[in-house]
């Protein structure tokens, strides 16, 4: 039998909440689309490029802490928890909390199936004596737990804030859904971007070397390759703009030109300088973080932070 992950992505079906969202989001006034299908393998990669460059403070400063920290973080949450990853990706900052806090089995999510089971075979090999049970899915959306961890008690873990690319009753939602899908008994190790200067945060979103323009203008690559789309690529340019009343960076993609274009059959127009907003990363202060976590159903345990006060990794409990 031939697996879905065995046929080439060009010959695949095209998925329908990617065609509903692409769709409904370039159809509405301003134009916008769900940061999560960025996220095929090649933008995956590039995000994961992103991550190394200078201007992106996250991931160093995350890890950094997770390297930190560690017999706190085994002090406070204990053995024998399963480990659940809400969007892993390349899962490189979790070796970190897996080695300190000795886990029963974990269990990765990620909607880049491609992507999920190359890390997930790459943790294996560090952990061979940890289950490993990979759940290829959207977080957002309806998700079961496999079965080999019923009755342990569990951890969640969001880390890169990526509850930050949510508006803030979008996050709260997620909150709640983990806390349900996670138990009573849980705990969540969430990382939350801080509010900084303006310029720092620009440059995180719009590095010189251009990668993240790159993964910006690859949704317009997948969308042309998936949805039999003809946008061209030379027709827009990557934008990174601080909104200072909503505290976010946005990212957005803007027309050079006037545009008409197709996707999956039906017809755009786009004018000079109109954009297609793909990103929003909003940024949290120390009382805001709190207030998030209480509204989604988890009390604020522990939190470290490094010395500039860039990032914090907080720990909540159900």
């Amino acid at each position: 039998m031939l697996l879905t992950e065995d046929v080439p992505p060009a010959l695949r079906a095209p998925d329908p909440a990617f065609r509903r969202d692409i769709v409904e989001g370039l159809s509405r006034e301003p134009k916008a689309t769900p940061p999560i299908w960025f996220y095929d393998r090649r933008g995956s990669e590039l995000f994961e490029a992103i991550t190394d460059l200078p201007e992106y403070y996250p991931t160093r400063t995350e890890t950094a802490l997770l390297e930190r920290h560690g017999a706190d973080f085994a002090a406070a949450v204990g053995a024998g928890r399963a480990v659940v990853e809400f969007g892993a990706g390349s899962s490189r900052k979790t070796p970190h909390l897996l080695r300190a806090i000795d886990p029963a089995a974990y269990v990765p999510i990620d909607i880049s199936g491609d992507f999920l089971h190359a890390s997930s075979a790459e943790l294996a090999s560090a952990f061979p004596g940890l289950p490993i049970l990979p759940v290829v899915g959207d977080f957002n959306g309806e998700l079961a737990l496999p079965a080999a961890i019923d009755g342990l008690p569990r951890l969640g873990f969001f880390p890169g804030s990526t509850i930050g690319n949510m508006e803030p009753d979008a996050a709260v939602d997620l909150l709640r859904a983990m806390r349900r899908l996670l138990g009573g008994d849980a705990m969540l190790l969430i990382g939350m971007d801080r509010i900084k200067d303006r310029d720092r945060l620009v440059a995180a979103y719009d590095d010189a070397a251009g990668v993240t323009a790159a993964f910006n203008l690859n949704l317009i690559a997948r969308i042309n390759r998936e949805l039999a789309g003809d946008l061209p690529l030379d027709g827009f340019v990557h934008r990174a703009i601080w909104n200072d009343d909503k505290a976010r960076i946005e990212m957005h993609l803007e027309a050079v030109r006037p545009l008409h274009f197709h996707v999956a059959g039906q017809c755009f127009r786009m004018e000079q300088g109109e954009t297609i907003h793909t990103e929003s990363s909003h940024k949290y202060g120390a009382r805001d973080e709190r207030l998030l976590l209480r509204a989604g159903g988890w009390e604020p345990l522990r939190e470290w932070s490094d010395a500039e006060g860039l990032f914090s990794l907080i720990l909540a409990g159900a």
